[in-house]
């Protein structure tokens, strides 16, 4: 409606302009908002004064030139100017109906775009180090990062899901050796367990899982059993993160091993490409990146004086890789603490000749636990953190999958468990699954009672003139741009308060009016209306990858 709305507002200034009514034939963009009061009219454009300087009149006047080239449109019921210049709209109810028949002709596909126009997107995201289950922080990073990519998708981008893999470096080394002297404690030696060794019962259950499966581990040499450790631990515990995260309703495209990057010697490789287009320069025996030409505080270190690799470089060159695998856009999904980390990442993107905002990293912040308003005591079986697997057991994934996507991923979360299990209007997450089990409800009544089914293109919409069945309609207009402005700014957050909105208007709606009611054709138009909320709330809850039940 927008969209449309700006054509015909286009087409009354150029007809301005031919008639000399308005002169400076500077043609604007044309902004239209939705006013904050609907007795504003359902659109609102300050065009008149964005105008006035290059027309050197007041935007009244302005104004009142544009109202009366528009004074032969059709869709448009009420023009209207307020204060200073304000251009307010009102369209015809019949406008709104046409978007009824639009959820019914696209049905799942309603909210879809061409935004994107194909360009090739990665989303990277979880990338948890292969060292332990996955705790709660990862599954809000889990959420957003999936989401971000089903938007995305909706909004016509070509998206691939990306979980890149540390196993490489002193983390999985850590863990090999923490391992081994659980496996060695369990063997019935008295050992000095490593103070930054990994804790936990999982420990204990790889040391002992390991013994069983290959008890010849016991008779290596210290270094070959630490080695043995690691690759079994590593393995273990992908298959525990990738269990979790397919109950957790995720699956990705691709398993980037950061290993693979040296096995195939790409860390140097790309390292070389940077030394010669002069990004990088030896000192004191080590090599740097010159970051600092590109906006970072300090020169960082790739390759230390001892010949070892930094993180730093394993990363530069796995972005490198990226690019050259043909993404135009690449969004990492990052632990707040990561913050620091940005600027570095985005010298290295602009040096390689790419715009910085190429690379999009989004940070998530942490999760506050609760049970009934109190913090919840962590996790046993890790040792110092509550297990992601462990709260989708407790309140189920569309519940965890909801609030970790209810805030901005760098705001601070609270999740209270308790909340998250009740089923009244207090929990966000089944308010709006209940919108959607109500009209399935609605729907199997009618069934039931023999009432015929509404039909696409046989409908008469003109009993659907109440304020608050317009208000709905006009909320199922929203739902594409809604989705294009998350895919834009990779927030999904906007499409959870969508949904609530939504659902509250629906909600206050069947608790003031009857849907199945004497007259014929008004239950044939009201059930084409809530079909349409139906089919809107089930496609924007998919996007979440949260389930849209048809009973509860």
């Amino acid at each position: 409606m927008k969209d449309r709305l700006r054509r015909q507002i286009s087409d009354a200034l150029q007809t301005c302009f031919a008639n000399d009514t308005l002169h400076s034939g500077v043609v604007p963009e044309v902004q239209i908002e939705v006013p904050g009061n609907p007795e504003y009219g359902d659109f609102s454009s300050n065009l008149a004064m964005t105008m006035a300087r290059a027309e050197k009149k007041s935007p009244r006047q302005i104004a009142e030139v544009l109202v009366a080239a528009l004074g032969g449109c059709e869709f448009l019921s009420k023009v209207e100017i307020a204060g200073p210049g304000f251009i307010n709209f009102t369209l015809m109810p019949t406008c709104w109906y046409e978007v009824l028949d639009d959820i019914a002709a696209k049905r799942s596909h309603y909210g879809f775009s061409q935004f994107g126009r194909g360009r090739r997107v990665q989303v990277e995201f979880v990338s948890a180090n292969p060292t332990g289950p996955l705790h709660i922080g990862h599954g809000r990073g889990a959420a957003v990062g999936d989401a971000v990519a089903s938007i995305l998708q909706a909004a016509g981008f070509d998206v691939q899901r990306e979980y890149y893999v540390n196993d490489a470096g002193n983390q999985v080394a850590t863990l090999g050796r923490s391992i081994w002297m659980r496996l060695r404690e369990q063997n019935g030696e008295t050992v000095v367990f490593p103070e930054d060794g990994y804790q936990g019962e999982y420990i204990r259950e790889l040391a002992a899982k390991l013994i069983e499966e290959d008890p010849s581990v016991t008779a290596l040499e210290e270094e070959e059993a630490v080695k043995r450790c690691t690759a079994f631990g590593v393995d273990n515990v992908l298959v525990w993160i990738a269990a979790d995260l397919k109950d957790f309703g995720i699956t990705f495209d691709k398993w980037f091993s950061e290993q693979s990057l040296f096995d195939r010697n790409m860390v140097k490789n790309e390292l070389a490409k940077l030394a010669d287009k002069g990004l990088s320069y030896e000192q004191n025996g080590a090599l740097w990146l010159r970051t600092t030409d590109y906006g970072d505080d300090k020169d960082r270190v790739l390759i230390k004086s001892d010949g070892s690799p930094t993180y730093f470089a394993s990363d530069v060159a796995y972005h490198m890789e990226k690019f050259d695998r043909g993404f135009e856009r690449v969004i990492d999904v990052w632990g707040a603490d990561h913050h620091g980390y940005v600027p570095r990442m985005k010298a290295v993107v602009a040096g390689l000749g790419h715009q910085p905002d190429d690379l999009e990293v989004l940070l998530i912040q942490m999760v506050n636990l609760l049970r009934d308003g109190k913090p919840y005591t962590m996790g046993k079986r890790s040792g110092n953190f509550v297990t992601l697997r462990e709260v989708v057991e407790e309140v189920g994934s569309d519940a965890c999958r909801f609030y970790f996507l209810m805030r901005r991923s760098d705001s601070q979360l609270d999740f209270d468990l308790e909340l998250a299990k009740r089923q009244s209007s207090d929990n966000p997450v089944f308010y709006v699954q209940y919108a959607h089990a109500r009209v399935c409800s609605i729907y199997r009544n009618a069934e039931e009672q023999g009432v015929p089914l509404p039909k696409p293109g046989d409908i008469d919409l003109s009993s659907l003139i109440l304020p608050e069945e317009l208000l709905l309609a006009k909320y199922l207009a929203r739902y594409p741009e809604t989705v294009i402005g998350a895919a834009q700014n990779c927030e999904p957050h906007r499409v959870v308060y969508y949904l609530q909105e939504l659902a509250a208007q629906f909600h206050s709606y069947y608790n003031r009016q009857r849907v199945l009611v004497d007259d014929p054709a008004t239950t044939q138009a009201r059930l084409y209306l809530i079909d349409g909320v139906r089919t809107v709330l089930a496609n924007a809850l998919t996007l979440l990858g949260v389930k849209a039940p048809e009973r509860m």
